[in-house]
């Protein structure tokens, strides 16, 4: 008698998921707090949206803060999440985390906002992952409350190992924005030395703009008087 046997046709349920292997689910929060305080959140805040707009027309320049990166595939516990971040030669979309293993890029600039909680873990553990593990080519800290000293410093990758960026005009100039990182106002900002200017944040520029244009209508509305009175002493001549 012949046997009938179950078809083998595309493998059973458990040779599927044993060839599938298990689906790692990289989290998006690490339960921390985004900002400490309305002036740490507002400056990482304008910093992401300086830096944005300063390179809206590179199509490869991502721009991003405290959104977590992964840096070993598989593992959920190998990660950070900067205050500030940028990478170059990745494209601009939106993501729900960073993993290194598939963009093909780390960060190449890294902003953490420090407070007195936070500035042990920025200035040595975060130091050594940024500059031994991930190879980020510059490293900023900065406390808006000027509680830790230094309260700004940074660090430039040279040989694998992290130079202190020496100060120049109160700033200290990136290479790899091209720009300088300073106090203006009391708060740190972007300075733009081809344009010999600071990097205003788009509302701030809004603003700017609006008091030009202002300015500008009012001095045209004096103009505009100043030639009524002209034509009327001619006619009156």
């Amino acid at each position: 008698m012949n046997k009938a046997y179950p078809s083998k046709r595309g493998g059973s349920t458990i040779q599927k998921q044993i060839k599938a292997g298990p689906t790692v689910v990289y989290p998006e929060s690490d339960g921390e707090p985004i900002a400490e305080t309305d002036r740490h959140r507002k400056l990482m805040t304008d910093f992401i949206l300086m830096l944005e707009d300063h390179f809206k027309d590179a199509n490869d320049v991502y721009v991003s803060g405290d959104l977590l990166i992964y840096y070993e595939e598989g593992n959920i516990y190998k990660s950070v999440a900067p205050d500030v971040f940028i990478v170059f030669g990745v494209s601009k979309k939106d993501r729900r985390t960073y993993r290194t293993w598939e963009e093909g890029q780390t960060p190449d600039l890294v902003l953490e906002v420090a407070s007195p909680s936070t500035y042990r873990k920025d200035i040595t553990e975060k130091k050594e992952l940024y500059a031994s593990i991930l190879g980020v080519r510059e490293y900023y800290i900065y406390d808006p409350y000027a509680e830790v000293q230094p309260h700004f410093q940074g660090y430039r990758l040279v040989n694998g190992v992290y130079e202190a960026i020496e100060f120049v005009d109160e700033r200290l100039p990136s290479a790899v924005l091209g720009l300088e990182l300073g106090e203006q106002d009391g708060t740190l900002s972007l300075y733009d030395p081809s344009r010999s200017e600071w990097v205003l944040p788009p509302k701030a520029r809004i603003i700017q703009a609006e008091a030009r244009a202002e300015n500008a209508e009012a001095e045209l509305v004096k103009a505009l008087a100043a030639l009524k009175r002209f034509q009327g002493k001619t006619d009156n001549n």
